[in-house]
């Protein structure tokens, strides 16, 4: 049943009629080997844990992983509850290594999580990677606690095979900054440039990262997906770590957004999903790509700030 909708809220929404025209485009792979021709820009209805034996090895240049956290989440009829610390690191450690096995020798592997289970995503990367580095990003949106500190930043760590030999892009994940207090030497701009909308330095992105929006009503990305990732942040990953036209895997796709951004990007996607709905969320969001490319925040090769308009 499609939810009515006030006339300015763009949050996805599918009729009956569109929900078996997307149903039609979703792979459902069985229990049998599969090739990377099988599985090359598809959204794979399926139980990670009954199909990942048979992926194919080492065909993803990059792997993005948001698994559900440890919390108490309600994923439209498949729930989840908050467990002991030990039985979640149990959890992690009975797919992850298999997942890593799917990631090429040169590629690389994001895995996203809270504070409450950063530590033991670090274990299971250190575990079977070489760690690079963790991202803490702002989610600026969000309750305040009564008795505690606001929770506003969530982390992803980033972990390659080969820490000698892997793919990074620094030039495609520049940030332009607004410049505050302007220097000058001989006169001219130092380290910054003058623009008809202000003062701005082109930097290099640093491990701290607050200049993404969640995804909200009036965003046309916007999905009624609980835990959705913004486009954004997705597209810095995107470009930092994978090669035009390499291979983007996503294990926990949900509502597509790993698969929508690479597909805008220029990159070839493949995401696994158990959720049928969220499957059709996905494939809804893929054909929208067709006549509309753009990334709130991203513009004119640039991240710019958040709030600046772009």
């Amino acid at each position: 049943m499609v939810k009515q909708r006030a006339g300015r809220n763009r949050t996805l929404s599918l009729t009956e009629a569109e929900f078996i025209k997307f149903r039609k485009r979703i792979y459902h792979p069985g229990i049998k080997p599969l090739g990377l021709p099988a599985i090359l820009n598809k959204t794979l209805q399926a139980d990670l844990f009954s199909i990942i034996d048979f992926l194919p090895s080492e065909f993803a240049d990059l792997i993005i992983i948001d698994p559900p956290y440890n919390l108490d989440k309600d994923f439209h009829g498949l729930k989840f509850s908050r467990i002991k610390d030990q039985d979640y690191s149990e959890y992690l450690n009975s797919w992850f290594p298999k997942v890593v096995k799917c990631l090429k020798p040169n590629g690389s592997l994001y895995v996203c999580g809270d504070w409450k289970n950063s530590s033991l995503l670090h274990s299971v990367m250190k575990a079977n990677l070489n760690v690079l580095n963790r991202i803490t990003w702002q989610r600026e949106k969000g309750r305040g606690a009564g008795r505690n500190w606001k929770n506003a930043m969530e982390d992803i760590w980033f972990g390659v095979k080969d820490a000698s030999h892997y793919y990074f892009d620094l030039d495609a994940v520049k940030v332009k900054r607004r410049v505050v207090a302007p220097y000058k030497e001989d006169g001219k701009p130092k380290d910054w440039m003058e623009t008809r909308e202000g003062n701005f330095r082109v930097t290099h992105p640093s491990n701290f990262w607050d200049d993404i929006t969640i995804p909200y009503w009036s965003m046309s990305e916007n999905t009624d997906h609980p835990t959705q990732k913004p486009e954004k942040l997705l597209a810095k990953l995107i470009l930092a770590s994978c090669p035009e036209n390499g291979l983007v895997f996503d294990p926990f796709l949900g509502s597509g957004t790993t698969s929508v951004v690479a597909k805008k990007l220029g990159r070839n996607y493949c995401g696994i999903e158990i959720n049928g709905e969220y499957c059709c969320w996905a494939e809804a969001r893929l054909e929208k790509v067709n006549t509309h490319k753009s990334i709130q925040g991203f513009s004119e090769g640039i991240f710019w700030e958040r709030n600046s308009g772009h």
